[in-house]
């Protein structure tokens, strides 16, 4: 398989869901999943962005 990296928008959109998880629980209107479950979403997102890139 050949990866290569991800483009800039979709580190940053990968960025901005990881970091969301962070959100304090007041926050919670912004996505409505756990914090548990936001940080492996942004993972697989990246990873897409790495698989689908060479494709």
């Amino acid at each position: 398989m050949n990866l290569s990296a991800p483009t800039e928008i979709v580190f940053i959109i990968s960025l901005v869901i990881a970091s969301s998880a962070f959100s304090p629980p007041s926050a919670s209107f912004v996505h409505p999943l756990a914090s548990v479950w936001t940080v492996p979403i942004a993972y697989l997102v990246r990873a897409g962005g790495c698989v689908m890139r060479g494709a």
